[in-house]
């Protein structure tokens, strides 16, 4: 199993931390938010990771090399332009294959990965799903008692920003920049994509303020 961890992003709603870091390198508890990804990861047994760079990729490229100080293999896919979620996504196939891989935004902190273990036949992805942060009330996706996710229905749920993904969701798009949630909610009607509620602690590390709350709460604890 493969992973692609999303950090390419500008980054403007994290501004001025962002003007001269890219956000996947902002630390937190000591270390970037990417590298507590790759750490994670690893200790899934996940080593062969891809990450796609637009913003600063040299920077960030430089601060993690080949990723073997963090126990995976990095594979870089470079965007001269950001290619949002689905074109970063279709652009990467070369390196990630056929098979389902994981799928984690770089922005996003959690307790622990949540990783679901296979897709079911004809399933196209798995989504994690979170409580509705404040910032998000309305949440994204029902999840059904069956484990299937739609647009409509209530109670709805936000998606964490970690999946399990089949390649045919973007396979057969043109190359170039293009969201990945358009094809998320057209398969949610055909009743491809699945979900599971994660009830750790879970943070999408959007703002300064979100990152300076994230650092209060973890203040004094120990980090796995």
């Amino acid at each position: 199993m493969k992973a692609m961890i999303l950090a390419a992003g500008l980054g403007k709603r994290m501004r001025p931390l962002t003007d001269h870091c890219p956000k996947p390198l902002l630390p937190v508890a000591g270390k970037p938010l990417l590298v507590h990804h790759l750490e994670r990861l690893a200790r899934a047994g996940i080593t062969e990771v891809v990450i796609n760079v637009s913003y600063r990729a040299e920077q960030i490229i430089q601060a993690l090399g080949d990723g073997t100080r963090y126990g995976v293999h990095i594979t870089w896919s470079r965007e001269a332009q950001p290619l949002e979620t689905g074109g970063g996504m279709r652009q990467a196939l070369t390196y990630l294959g056929e098979a389902p891989f994981y799928l984690v935004n770089g922005d996003v902190w959690c307790d622990t990965l949540p990783l679901p273990m296979a897709l079911q036949q004809d399933e196209l992805a798995h989504l994690s799903l979170v409580d509705n942060p404040s910032h998000h009330p309305h949440g994204d996706f029902h999840l059904d008692p069956h484990g299937k996710l739609s647009v409509t229905g209530e109670p709805k749920l936000t998606y964490a920003g970690i999946a399990l993904v089949d390649p045919g969701l973007v396979a057969d798009e043109p190359h170039g920049a293009f969201a990945l949630a358009p094809l998320l909610k057209r398969a949610m009607t055909e009743g491809r994509v699945s979900g599971s509620h994660y009830s750790g602690h879970w943070v999408d590390v959007g703002t300064p303020q979100r990152l300076q709350e994230l650092e209060a709460h973890l203040a004094g604890e120990t980090f796995s």
